[in-house]
């Protein structure tokens, strides 16, 4: 008995040196019973930690909290705390799935406490999870059997296999057995704990067997745990009478506590187990194996040799390690049925190593493995990591000191090998979104072992630039009479914020009173919403307002001109006279003026278009009068004679300039008197020769004209032919010299004139303009049939346009 008692006492001593935590230095502790659902509630940290009063009562919404995560192969994220400090679980818990058989089943998180947006400490919180009893104790198998000799005595017992209960709590863990037979039947259970905690089931004859009477027998061993409610399972157990092996290895020692150097030679057994079984022959052969309780970890790191009961470490155990191993073996003879005894193994792996430090990385905000996420506007200071750091080695072996190689980021001793890294300089995203971060360990060792740690910072995007516009005024031209959405051109801007805070809008701004006749696409494009007049209105003046869809949007404005070419759309029309036909009395005497009246007219239109020319079309047999084509004055072509009195029809039209010609007509009924010191009529003799002196300088004029037209087309078309080489050999070079030519986008606009407009026509300013418009960042001058004569490369609306001239507006 008191042999007896001094095992428990050395069991339970060891199992609380295996069972306690590595570090019991914890700031709270919360039990929350596994299987509850996702987002259950555990308990609220800043209350339990009484950080509040640590802190006046104004600044108490200032303290914020950040659960530490750590980046493992195998790592899932069991528990969730708000910046308020309410404890959460994350998912399912499951107390087998986490623990280990019959143990306190818990975990320790990090807390990192914010004070507006300075550190202040770290807390530890060990998170207890309390087994529910959700699991039925389980035999190894349904059914076994078993044999009894009849020459067995009373009291001889037979093993058979215990059950297990992967619940980890001690009640809902803990089993109670119970034989269910006839009452006739000569049997008994046994139960004894072993050493390792567990039971020891045996089947005992209660009195003599007799094979001849009955050799086969039929009884369930019903386990059942501590829980609430009673989880029940059955082992069905056939009991056959004859002789068998009844006796059981027996350990020489069933606890065994070895230390070791963690040099120790991998062919040098580290203990050598033995046992003794008194049966005879195949009964008393023994081999030796772990039992089903030994941790795989155990397993990995030790070989038994299941002949000479030989324990060899396989591999060198590094400082991370666990120091102290816990190996159950089984030593199990050869007989029918195999008996079996435990004993158990406890090696102390004394570490000389000298092995380089472990670094661990835990993110405030992780973006995804070994990377952080920062904002850029976070302030100089604010924490971004915590930093621990391993180094199990003793003496300067273990002395460890950390550097940070990032001259944005700081990295700052917390002591005992701990280290935040926050932030030392302010980052633009704009300039750089991304860091490359590398922390360095060294230990004081001999020789001095060094491990890197790298991780990357991402700088993610805030709204803090405006967009803003390639030029403060844009000047564009455009035609008249084109139909609705024909396109003005672009306004470009520039906003290098991503996600919506580089999303622009557009808005067109204009006056009380103004109704302005253009849209804008959400990619700066400008077309018309109807047709225009320029008769009605020549120019338009307003601005545009662009936002970005960031928070707090940011916005710009820039100023527009419109300018709106003139066609030909007018006729002209006459002003004087204003009635046709009109009636006009004109008495002529020798001394009175040619000049009898001045027609008038006039054009909507402007510069060419409403250049007009004056000219009579028939009725004029005597060729008596004359119009001024440029002037409209109309008088007589000739000496006017007695016999010219009378009444005349005359007709006349006005033209303009423009392409295609309009023009408009009238007529005059006239009607002349002439005194009586006109001339009489003359001769026809006379007549005759005047006519022929009147025809002779008709030809001569006629031809003098004809010639220096032919002289002036062909100047011209040679002119217009060089002209036109010129622009295309310029445009071509402008072409290649707004080519992007280290990765950026540009817009390209090709036109093709529609109409051709004479220079004259144009005004000294818009002769300059035009000229100007040929500078590669001048404005489109669109003329364009159909929305499929233009053409644009992909092109980025932030970016400036190249905009070409029409040929026809250029000066050659």
């Amino acid at each position: 008995m008191e042999k007896t008692r001094c095992e428990l006492a050395i069991l339970s001593f060891a199992l609380l040196l295996i069972y306690l935590p590595g570090n019991l230095s914890v700031d709270l502790t919360y039990h929350v019973r596994e299987e509850k659902a996702p987002w259950t509630y555990i308990g609220d940290i800043t209350v339990d930690s009484q950080l509040l009063h640590t802190v006046p009562f104004g600044e108490h919404n200032q303290i914020t909290f950040d659960q530490l995560h750590v980046r493992r192969s195998n790592s899932v994220q069991l528990f969730n705390v708000t910046s308020s400090g309410k404890l959460y679980t994350a998912q399912t818990l499951d107390a087998e799935s986490l623990c280990s058989y019959k143990m306190e089943c818990f975990r320790i998180i990090k807390i990192a406490v914010h004070k507006f947006q300075t550190f202040m400490k770290i807390l530890k919180v060990k998170i207890v999870v309390d087994d529910i009893n959700d699991n039925q104790p389980e035999f190894p198998e349904k059914q076994i059997s078993i044999v009894f000799s009849e020459g067995d005595a009373k009291e001889m017992a037979k093993p058979i296999p215990n059950a297990i209960d992967e619940d980890v709590g001690l009640q809902n863990s803990q089993i109670k057995y119970e034989l269910q037979k006839t009452d006739n039947e000569p049997f008994a259970l046994s139960v004894t704990k072993r050493i390792t905690g567990s039971y020891k089931l045996a089947i005992i004859l209660t009195q003599k067997l007799d094979r001849e009477t009955k050799d086969k027998y039929n009884v369930e061993i019903i386990a059942a745990d501590n829980g609430r409610p009673v989880n029940r399972n059955s082992l069905r157990v056939q009991i056959t009478v004859t002789d068998v092996n009844d006796n059981a290895p027996v350990f020489t020692q069933n606890i065994n506590n070895v230390s070791i150097k963690s040099t120790h030679p991998k062919d040098r057994p580290v203990v050598i187990l033995s046992a003794n079984d008194p049966d005879l022959d195949e009964n008393a052969k023994i081999k030796f194996q772990y039992s089903s309780e030994t941790s795989d970890v155990a397993r990995r790191g030790f070989k038994l040799n299941s002949q000479t009961g030989e324990i060899f470490m396989v591999k060198n155990v590094s400082s991370g390690q666990k120091v102290m191993h816990k190996l159950l073996v089984e030593a199990q003879d050869n007989g029918l049925p195999q008996l079996s005894s435990s004993a158990i193994v406890y090696i102390n792996i004394i570490n000389q190593q000298n092995n380089a430090p472990e670094i661990e990385v835990n993110f405030v905000s992780e973006l995804k493995k070994n990377t952080a996420r920062i904002s850029e506007d976070t302030k100089v200071g604010s924490f971004i990591a915590y930093v621990s750091v391993i180094d199990n080695d003793v003496g300067l072996n273990g002395q460890v000191e950390c550097r940070i190689e990032q001259d944005n980021f700081l990295l700052l001793n917390l002591g005992s090998n701990e280290y935040k890294v926050t932030l030392k300089k302010p980052v633009d995203r704009e300039i750089k979104d991304r860091y490359s971060i590398t922390i360095s360990c060294q230990d004081n060792g001999s020789p001095s072992l060094v491990t890197n740690r790298k991780f990357a910072i991402q700088v993610t995007d805030v709204n803090d630039v405006q967009p803003k516009f390639t030029k403060d005024v844009f000047k564009f031209l455009t035609y008249e009479n084109e139909r609705a959405n024909f396109p003005i051109g672009y306004v470009n801007v520039t906003d290098f914020d991503l996600g919506s805070g580089g999303q622009l809008t557009f808005v067109l701004l204009s006056g009380i009173n103004d109704n302005l006749p253009f849209q804008i696409t959400d990619y700066g494009f400008i077309s018309t919403t109807q047709s225009l007049d320029r008769e009605r209105q020549e120019s338009y003046k307003f601005k545009i307002f662009v936002k970005d869809n960031g928070t707090p949007p940011l916005n710009n404005t820039a100023n527009v001109v419109v300018e709106i070419l003139d066609q030909n759309d007018n006729a002209p029309y006459f002003t004087f006279p204003g009635v046709s036909p009109f009636s006009l009395d004109v008495h002529y005497h020798p001394q009175s003026k040619n000049d009898i009246t001045v027609l008038r007219a006039s054009d909507r239109d402007s510069h060419v278009n409403s250049f007009l020319s004056y000219n009579m079309i028939g009725n004029n047999v005597k060729q008596l009068f004359k119009v001024n084509p440029y002037t409209g004055v109309l008088s007589f072509a000739r000496p006017v004679y007695q016999n010219d009195a009378g009444s005349y029809q005359l007709e006349f039209v006005v033209k303009d300039s423009g392409t295609p010609v309009l023009s408009a007509t009238t007529s005059i009924s006239l009607t002349l008197t002439v005194s009586n010191k006109t001339s009489p009529m003359l001769a026809p003799v006379h007549m005759e020769a005047d006519n022929m002196i009147n025809i002779t300088w008709v030809i001569v004029i006629v031809t003098t004209a004809v010639v220096v037209s032919v002289a002036v087309v062909i100047t011209l078309t040679v002119c217009i032919v060089r002209c036109n080489n010129q622009r295309h050999n310029s445009h071509l070079a402008g072409m290649n010299a707004a080519m992007p030519a280290a990765g950026r986008d540009k817009s390209h606009f090709f036109f093709q004139p529609k109409k051709p407009i004479p220079a004259t026509m144009l005004s000294a300013e818009m002769r300059d303009r035009s000229t100007q418009l040929m500078e590669p960042e001048s404005e489109f001058y669109p003329q364009y049939e159909s929305q499929s004569e233009w053409t644009t490369s992909t092109a980025d609306r932030r970016q400036p346009s190249v905009l070409l001239l029409p040929t026809r507006i250029q000066k050659c």
